[in-house]
């Protein structure tokens, strides 16, 4: 998979970053959901195990490509 970085709200460490990939899908890279009732909350809403959820700065979002 190729990855082509799209921006960082992070100066100097790149985290949280977002990035396009050559499948026409994205990566987010931020923080590990680690608090008990948010991954009680996300499984309950049916994440999977295999699956696993990150959070964001909300201004990360200005990076992602707006929809045609």
């Amino acid at each position: 998979m190729k990855l082509t970085h799209l921006g960082t709200e992070s100066i100097g460490t790149g985290c949280p970053s977002v990035y396009a990939t050559d499948h026409g899908t994205y990566v987010v890279q931020g923080w590990k959901i680690a608090d008990p009732d948010a991954l009680t909350t996300l499984r309950e809403r049916g994440l999977p195990e295999h699956e696993d959820a990150i959070e964001i700065p909300a201004g990360l979002v200005r990076h992602f490509p707006t929809a045609q």
